[in-house]
């Protein structure tokens, strides 16, 4: 069981971490955080340079506390945090990743939830710090938490659609 657990954080908390460092910079095929920023703008963010910072740096947080097995619970609330903000944006192509949908950020959020239930494993810098279990109620708030917190940034963040204005004497179109 350890080293299944090893073997899940390691692998999804290397790749929302890496999700992270594309947002910020141009490794790992990133467009900097120029690219980061548009890539808000685009898909209707306000905020723009901060809110491609926040995002960028806390999927690379999330992933890299998931990685380590630290704070496990708050590391997964955050992952499963920003990956809802990222299903939220595929929601309307559906579910399918060959379509662009929300597959792959679904998959990271449930994942992240079980972690928060199961917690790290043996193998963690919990368990090396002496946090060897957390009360399941913990996990069940973060599980609650995480994605709410995504949904409301979702809400607070992003552009209604823009409004098509007319010239004053413009005649509607047919």
């Amino acid at each position: 069981m350890n080293a299944g657990l090893l073997l899940l954080r390691l692998a999804v908390g290397l790749l929302i971490a890496g999700h992270g460092v594309q947002k910020v910079s141009f490794h790992l095929g990133g467009h900097g955080l120029a690219g980061g920023t548009e890539e808000f703008r685009h898909d209707g963010f306000r905020g723009g340079r901060l809110t491609a910072l926040v995002a960028g740096g806390s999927q690379i947080g999330a992933g890299l506390f998931l990685t380590a097995g630290l704070l496990t619970p708050l590391a997964a609330m955050t992952a499963m945090g920003v990956m809802t903000v990222a299903a939220t944006v595929k929601w309307s192509k559906g579910l399918w990743v060959q379509n662009d949908g929300y597959e792959y950020p679904l998959v990271l959020v449930v994942v992240s939830a079980a972690l928060a239930l199961t917690g790290p494993g043996r193998w963690s810098l919990d368990r090396t710090l002496g946090i060897t279990s957390w009360p399941v109620w913990i996990a069940i708030a973060v599980i609650v938490i995480g994605p709410l917190s995504g949904l409301l940034t979702r809400v607070v963040l992003h552009r209604s659609s823009p409004t098509v204005e007319r010239a004053p004497h413009a005649r509607p179109a047919d």
